[in-house]
């Protein structure tokens, strides 16, 4: 018959295969979702949001069940009342919808909850102990059953609303855009394959304390960042930090250092939870982390490993100054002589400029210009002629 040829040439279609292939965007996803922190997606309609979590289900061996919240009420949430024999004795219980039945009697399962732009801010605020509490009526999910929900920008929703502080408050927010070459392979039949992060089981311990001294060290100094509830409601529906979501800064920080991920994928994420501001702070604070004890480069110069990156080598170098600075004597000037002159070994000359200019002015008049000092003024004459 027509339609059962028909049905051979639509499982032909649906006949697709998956590959190993970097794509920071799922890996972030996958490594919050290791992480049991709900995921929102934001992107515009058609972008693939849900391709990707079907994907994703399939490749985790996670039962997925998609839920569209802008079509539901929020007693599908918060419960349908159902009253018993006695109530002034028994109560009345909450009961649960029955897809929430199925994820309990489940065990696991990736909730999918869809347009949730579109969902008014009565069905939002009943979403609100879904999300945090993974309670749904009288019903707890459990802990195998991860949540991630999907959004469209307001100008490209049916019907948008803009997401409620609380609710927001609650998620990590990952823009999701298209990849041209994983879009025209997959089209091909070759979509990329997520996997969970592999994490090294002998890092946990420095991972968690690396991430809780990453994000302490930043509030302790900024202190006005604990909390900033922006100012207009857009913004309020996307990361903004808050106790809540510093709390979700360090649960992701120590996954993505025991997964090994790379500084991109954890950019996504601390910035999908406290924005894009205090996050560039707490990259920032932890790059500062790494950095070599100015003390330990003055105590031998010979073995000083300083950063690739520019801007970090420069801070290290500015901090041998300063420490120079603090205590000043022969031996530990001379030391940090040795230290520029080794920094200009695989760097630019630029970076060793202002380090030593402010070195030099700790010179005394009976301190004698130390050996190598030769190779800085030339790097330094050739930096200031290219400025």
């Amino acid at each position: 018959m027509t339609l059962d040829i028909a049905a051979d040439l639509l499982r032909l279609l649906a006949d697709t295969t998956t590959e190993p292939r970097p794509d920071t965007q799922l890996e972030a996803l996958t490594l919050a979702v290791a992480a049991d922190l709900p995921v929102l997606l934001w992107g515009e309609p058609g972008i693939g949001k849900t391709a990707a979590l079907t994907q994703l289900a399939e490749t985790l061996d996670l039962p997925l069940t998609t839920v569209i919240a802008s079509v539901h009420e929020p007693t599908d949430f918060s419960g349908l009342p159902v009253i018993g024999a006695d109530p002034a004795v028994h109560g009345v219980p909450m009961a649960p919808p029955d897809w929430a039945v199925r994820l309990a009697n489940s065990g696991r399962g990736l909730l999918f909850l869809d347009e949730l732009s579109t969902a008014p801010p009565a069905v939002q605020a009943a979403l609100l102990r879904l999300v945090l509490e993974r309670r749904v009526g009288a019903l707890t999910l459990p802990p195998g059953v991860r949540i991630v929900a999907a959004a469209n920008p307001r100008g490209s929703a049916a019907d948008g609303w803009e997401l409620s502080a609380p609710l927001a408050n609650r998620f990590v927010h990952l823009q999701w855009i298209h990849d041209h070459e994983v879009v025209v392979r997959g089209l091909g039949g070759t979509w990329p394959r997520a996997a969970l992060p592999r994490l090294d089981p002998g890092r946990l311990g420095d991972a968690v304390t690396y991430a809780r001294r990453g994000v302490c060290e930043l509030l302790a100094a900024r202190p006005k960042l604990v909390h900033q509830l922006p100012k207009t409601e857009t913004k309020r529906g996307g990361a903004w930090p808050s106790p809540r979501t510093w709390d979700m800064a360090v649960r992701l920080i120590a996954f993505a250092t025991a997964a090994g991920t790379s500084r991109e994928v954890l950019s996504m994420l601390v910035r999908g939870v406290v924005g894009d501001g205090p996050g560039l702070e707490l990259l920032a604070a932890l790059d500062r982390m790494d950095l070599p004890d100015p003390e330990v480069l003055l105590a031998d110069p010979g073995a000083a490993e300083l950063p690739e990156r520019g801007d970090l080598r420069q801070a290290v170098l500015e901090a041998v100054v300063e420490a120079v600075r603090r205590k000043a004597d022969r031996d530990r000037w001379e030391a940090a002589w040795s230290v520029l002159v080794k920094a200009l070994d695989g760097g630019a000359p630029d970076l060793v400029v202002v380090p030593a200019g402010n070195l030099a002015e700790l010179r005394r008049d009976d301190w004698p210009l130390p050996a190598g000092i030769e190779r800085l003024a030339g790097a330094v004459s050739i930096s200031r002629q290219a400025a």
